[in-house]
């Protein structure tokens, strides 16, 4: 669903993304672990089309998003880390503009956004300005918006900044759903628990390269530990030890 071909992203001296190759399956739960400044927002970034790269490739479900942005980014369901939203629009009005950004059309918006707002306990709020919303509800309402063409591929970075438990176990089992259904989840965190009991494979970037890639045992493997969670192995794997 996901290949990246020699992907690098150059800031003038700066090689915050350093000729990545990575390919994630259908129905895949990946997610992409790294010390801040590693470059996964970058990465993210140029997967999503917000970025162009300097070099190398994104395909998304075998789409180039160089050639065929537009064809591309249909299929991506995009959920960043610090999202814009109108606030002086509804919970409502918004999600019908992310319906008109991907062509969604009248025929069955409603039900479908009202839906998603009763899944993600935003139904009674639908009609309030966004400005009033809490932080985690702007959080909820965004995700919300981001699954409203029904996208074959998520990409999300930091998914659960400002969600309280019960949203983060309602993302938690609707991305494995959605896996389940054959629905690819890129996912960017901090949260090394999550991504320990999500995630199907991981791959860890530093310094703009990919050092490790595969299940938290295969991680373990390649960090030369014989035990040990995942918040030792990439301390590990990313020289941040404590000596």
């Amino acid at each position: 669903m996901i290949q990246l071909s020699n992907l690098t992203k150059r800031y003038g001296n700066i090689l915050a993304v350093d000729h990545l190759n990575l390919s994630v399956e259908k129905g895949e739960i990946f997610g992409f672990i790294g010390p801040n400044g590693a470059g996964k927002t970058t990465t993210i970034r140029m997967m999503a089309g917000v970025l162009g790269p300097t070099e190398g490739a994104v395909l998304i479900g075998g789409i180039s998003m160089a050639t065929a942005a537009e064809e591309a980014k249909r299929m991506i369901g995009f959920i960043p880390d610090r999202p814009f939203l109108y606030e002086k629009l509804t919970g409502l009005e918004f999600m019908r503009f992310i319906a008109d950004l991907y062509g969604f059309g009248d025929g069955g918006f409603r039900e479908k956004a009202e839906g998603l707002l009763i899944q993600f306990s935003l139904y009674d709020w639908a009609d309030h300005l966004i400005e009033a919303y809490s932080h985690g509800m702007k959080q909820r309402l965004v995700i919300a918006s981001a699954l409203l063409h029904d996208p074959r591929l998520i990409i999300v970075d930091e998914p659960m900044v400002g969600l309280d438990p019960a949203g983060i176990r309602l993302v938690k089992d609707l991305f494995r759903q959605m896996a389940g259904r054959g629905t690819t989840i890129f996912m960017s965190t901090h949260t090394l628990e999550i991504a320990e009991d999500l995630c199907n494979r991981i791959g860890v970037i530093h310094q703009g390269r990919l050092v490790a890639l595969g299940t938290t045992g295969d991680l373990r493997g390649t960090a030369r530990l014989q035990s040990g969670d995942l918040e030792e192995v990439f301390l590990r794997l990313t020289g941040k030890e404590t000596p």
